[in-house]
C-alpha cells in the first residue's frame, strides 16, 4: 500500500500517484485500468476516495471511459507537464 499522509486530503494524493504509475508504464495504453473498488483495497481508503482521483484522471486525459466497460489507459498518454 503506498505511504499516503492521511492528515491531509487522501484524492489528490491517490491521483499524484496513479499518475505516476501511468507514466511508469504500469498499464500500457489501451490497457483496463482497476476500478475504484480495487484502488480502495490497495489504498487502503472509501471508494469513494479513489472514483474522484479516477474522474480526475478521465478529465486530464489519462484515461479513457467505455461506459458500461470501465476506464483504459489513454492512447497516448498526456505529457507529464501538463498535469
Amino acid at each position: 500500500m503506498p505511504d499516503l499522509d492521511r492528515s491531509r486530503n487522501l484524492w489528490p494524493q491517490i491521483l499524484t500517484d496513479l499518475r505516476r504509475r501511468l507514466h511508469a508504464g504500469e498499464w500500457a495504453p489501451g490497457e483496463r485500468f482497476p476500478g475504484a473498488v480495487t484502488l480502495a483495497a490497495e489504498y487502503g481508503t472509501a471508494q469513494a476516495t479513489t472514483q474522484k482521483a479516477v474522474v480526475a484522471l478521465c478529465a486530464e486525459g489519462w484515461l479513457r471511459l467505455e461506459v458500461g466497460q470501465g476506464n483504459y489507459a489513454a492512447d497516448p498518454l498526456p505529457a507529464t507537464g501538463d498535469t
